[in-house]
C-alpha cells in the first residue's frame, strides 16, 4: 500500500505552513487565488488522498471489467471546479463514488481548476487535451458566463449543482440535492418550537441550492404568518470574509434584534456563526439556535452538535457518473434534472 500524502508534506514541498495548505484545499480561509491553486496543483501531483482514489476494481465486484475500452476511444472525464472540492456536497465521498462507478468502464478523471482566468477568458485551461475528454463533471462552478459557455461546446456535461437555473441557460444535465422539502420541513419543526424570529445567514444568490433554501426560508415564514426581514438577515455577496469571525460578529450585532434561530445557508456558515455569537457572549442555545445544511463531517462533532440537513453524497456520486455516462452513450437524449432525497438531523444546537 502507498504511502498517504499528508498535508504537513505539501506544505513543506512549498515552503508554507500547513494551516495555509489546510485553509486552501478544504476553502475554509482566506488564501489568495495563486497561492491556491499552487497548492491544489501539488497536491493533486503529490496524490493527495482527495484526489488519489482507490482502485476501484477491488471495491466495486460485479461491475464491468475496467479493460472495456470507452467510447470514442476518449478515456477522460474531467472535473470542472472553481474551489478545491472539500466539506460540502462536492467532497471526497462524491467523488470517490463517481470514480468507483467510472473506473470500471475504463475512464478516467482528471481535476482541472477552473480559475479567474479561464472564466474572464470563457477557455479550457490550457493543459487539457480537449481532443481526449468523453465527457465534463462540473463541481462548485457557478459562474453563470462560464457555464454557459460549457453548455455550446458539444460536449456531455453534468453540473453537479449549478448557477441560478432562471438567470442562464443551462443546457446540460443537473444533479441536485433535495432542498426545499427539507429545509421546510426543519425550519416548520422549529418555528413550532417558539423560534418566531428566524435569519437567514448566506448569499441566496450563490447557487441555485443556496437559492432553493432561501426560497424555502420565504415559503415557510410566509405560510406561518411571519413577516419576512430582510434587514434581519446576513445576505452579503459571497465575496464578503463569512469565515472572519470579527466581520460576522458585526454582521451579527448590526441586526434589528437577535434573532431566536439562524438558518444558515451550509454548515460552513453555520460554524462561523457560532464562532461569532461566543466571541459576542452569546450561547447556543440557550440564546440563540443555529442550524445548517450539509451535514459536514464536523457537524456532529461540534460544542454544541449542529442541526443540520444530510446530503447523501456516495449516493450522488453514483448517480453523477450514470447520468453523465448514459449522456455519453446517447447525447440527443432530453436532458434532465435530478434530485437526490435528504435528511434532516436535530442536534443539540437547536434543543
Amino acid at each position: 500500500m502507498s504511502k498517504r500524502v499528508t498535508l504537513q508534506e505539501i506544505a513543506d514541498a512549498l515552503g508554507l505552513s500547513r494551516n495555509t495548505v489546510s485553509r486552501a484545499l478544504n476553502n475554509t480561509g482566506n488564501v489568495s487565488e495563486e497561492t491556491r491553486n499552487q497548492i491544489c496543483q501539488t497536491a493533486i501531483s503529490m496524490g493527495y488522498k482527495q484526489f488519489s482514489m482507490p482502485d476501484s476494481r477491488a471495491m466495486y465486484n460485479g461491475a464491468v471489467s475496467a479493460n472495456v475500452p470507452a467510447s470514442d476511444g476518449k478515456t477522460e472525464i474531467a472535473l470542472f471546479t472553481h474551489s478545491f472540492p472539500g466539506y460540502s456536497h462536492s467532497g471526497t465521498k462524491l467523488l470517490e463514488a463517481f470514480q468507483h462507478k467510472i473506473d470500471s468502464l475504463g475512464y478516467k478523471l482528471t481535476i482541472n481548476i477552473i480559475r479567474d482566468y479561464e472564466i474572464d477568458n470563457l477557455c479550457f485551461p490550457s493543459n487539457l487535451n480537449i481532443n481526449n475528454i468523453a465527457g465534463i463533471l462540473c463541481i462548485e462552478l457557478f459562474s453563470e458566463k462560464y457555464s454557459e459557455f460549457l453548455c455550446k461546446q458539444n460536449i456531455p456535461l453534468l453540473f453537479i449543482d449549478s448557477p441560478i437555473s432562471h438567470r442562464c441557460d443551462i443546457n446540460a444535465d443537473v444533479l441536485y440535492m433535495e432542498n426545499l422539502s427539507s429545509s421546510y420541513h426543519m425550519l416548520d419543526t422549529l418555528i413550532k418550537k417558539d423560534c418566531k424570529n428566524v435569519s437567514f445567514v448566506g448569499d441566496r444568490f450563490h447557487c441555485q441550492s443556496f437559492f432553493e433554501r432561501w426560497q424555502a426560508y420565504v415559503s415557510v415564514l410566509a405560510d406561518r404568518g411571519i413577516n419576512i426581514d430582510t434587514a434581519n438577515c446576513i445576505l452579503e455577496d459571497d465575496s464578503c470574509p463569512y469565515s472572519d469571525v470579527i466581520w460576522l460578529s458585526e454582521q451579527i450585532k448590526a441586526l434589528k434584534t437577535m434573532p431566536d434561530l439562524f438558518f444558515c445557508a451550509n454548515d460552513f456558515l453555520a460554524m462561523s456563526v457560532l464562532k461569532a455569537l461566543r466571541l459576542l457572549g452569546k450561547d447556543a442555545p440557550a440564546d440563540v439556535k443555529v442550524c445548517g445544511f450539509d451535514d459536514a463531517p464536523e457537524a456532529a462533532l461540534l460544542e454544541p452538535s449542529l442541526t443540520t440537513v444530510k446530503i447523501h453524497s456516495s449516493s450522488m456520486g453514483y448517480t453523477a457518473a450514470e447520468i453523465l455516462l448514459s449522456r455519453i452513450a446517447n447525447p440527443l437524449m432530453p436532458y434532465k434534472k435530478t434530485y437526490i432525497e435528504t435528511d434532516v438531523i436535530y442536534r443539540d444546537s437547536t434543543k
